[in-house]
């Protein structure tokens, strides 16, 4: 069988990563290379994203992400639902590829965190809604980076549930 996965030049140092798992005796699956060719490529999946990918419901997508996990090629991010799934440091390593995985794993909290300020510095506000779509994560996920950014007093919580939105802090509330 062959399968084409779209996405450029080959890598061969994937594909030979690849034929090392399968010659160990771990099968990976149409459904498996789908979702590892999506990592390479795009850095990070959820298992919505993963489910619309090997067309079939998000519990099955969340299966086969774990088996990935279990197999030591993914790791995840977040728990449950919210949970987001990227390569792991192990299968950088074998790419020799560590600094990449480093600078995914160290800079995406501070990234968010500037994407939401940079977001709320040119259009006054934010709702999660929005940074959950900016910063392509679950709604939880958001949630925890905006109560992250008002705890440092950068950004400041305006009403309570439903039509919360977050700004800038007035000068006399922003940090020292």
């Amino acid at each position: 069988m062959t399968l084409l996965l779209p996405g450029g030049r080959a890598n061969l140092g994937f594909v030979r990563m690849l034929v090392e798992e399968q010659r160990s005796g771990q099968e990976l699956g149409l459904q498996d290379l789908l979702l590892l060719n999506h990592l390479w490529m795009e850095r990070s999946i959820t298992s919505a994203a993963a489910a619309e990918i090997i067309q079939q419901s998000q519990t099955e997508a969340r299966r086969y992400l774990s088996r990935l996990v279990e197999h030591g090629l993914a790791e995840s991010r977040g728990r449950g639902r919210g949970a987001s799934y990227q390569l792991s440091s192990a299968t950088y390593r074998r790419l020799g590829l560590e600094q990449q995985y480093v600078r995914q794993k160290g800079f995406e909290p501070l990234q968010q965190d500037q994407l939401v300020l940079q977001h709320v510095a040119a259009h006054r506000r934010i709702a999660r809604r929005d940074a959950a779509e900016l910063c392509k994560v679950h709604p939880k996920q958001a949630s925890r980076i905006l109560a992250r950014l008002t705890r440092r007093r950068d950004l400041v919580m305006h009403g309570k549930k439903r039509g919360t939105w977050y700004g800038l802090p007035e000068d006399g509330d922003r940090k020292l």
